[in-house]
């Protein structure tokens, strides 16, 4: 895997890829290059964790990382550099995680994976070091992933384009109730997780109950019910 995941290539709607911006300067060719990229994405991640991204510095992960800041900048242009690999990171493990779920668990419709979905997230959320505090770059720039697409677009495409392949659905379809779905995700999770109004498993429940509801009426069989009216 490349050190920038999936980032290298965003999926594009209906299947097909496109060069992402590319936060490297250059990709790194020995294993021990390599090997240095990944420990300043992983001190990139833990000093966001520790102190928000306006609080992080080049230097401060280079020291992190145990490497000169010359070496970081052999490879990243700037701190915004480094946190959109680690975004581009993020996603595809998100990504990959998601097809690994639905292979094992085989649910019989595209839309019954919503739960799998959210489950997926917040352990990212919980777990991940510095997801938290940048999840999919939102905070840094709208476009950081894609700069032709907002970032929760690239979310919704790529999700989208997962389930027309596993299920046989045309993307046409389903790709307008998912981007849907995912924008009332996006806003119940930070409810839950960015208010804290309420308890968060109440809230994660609310925002699956409300995303199955919304699909299920969306939605005939395999397909996609027309819009009323």
């Amino acid at each position: 895997m490349s050190v920038v995941g999936q980032g290298d290539h965003a999926l594009r709607p209906g299947g097909d890829t496109v060069a992402t911006l590319t936060p490297l300067r250059r990709q790194p060719v020995q294993q021990r290059s390599a090997k240095r990229v990944e420990r300043m994405l992983e001190a990139c991640a833990e000093l966001v964790g520790e102190l928000g991204y306006d609080g992080v510095t080049t230097t401060l992960i280079a020291e992190r990382a145990g490497v000169a800041v010359g070496s970081l900048y052999q490879f990243f242009p700037d701190k915004r550099a480094v946190v959109q690999a680690l975004t581009q990171r993020n996603l595809d493990r998100f990504m990959t995680e998601i097809a690994r779920r639905l292979d094992a668990q085989a649910p019989a419709h595209w839309f019954d994976g919503a739960d799998l979905v959210f489950d997926i997230y917040v352990q990212m959320y919980r777990e991940v070091p510095g997801f938290s505090r940048i999840r999919f770059g939102d905070v840094v720039d709208l476009r950081l992933i894609d700069g032709e697409r907002d970032n929760n677009t690239v979310i919704a495409d790529g999700m989208a384009t997962l389930l027309a392949e596993r299920f046989g659905v045309p993307f046409d379809e389903i790709r307008m109730p998912v981007a849907v779905a995912n924008e009332i995700a996006d806003s119940i999770l930070n409810l839950a997780f960015r208010r804290a109004l309420f308890p968060e498993e109440q809230v994660i429940a609310e925002a699956k109950a409300v995303v199955r509801e919304y699909l299920s009426g969306r939605t005939t069989g395999t397909g996609v019910a027309a819009a009323a009216g």
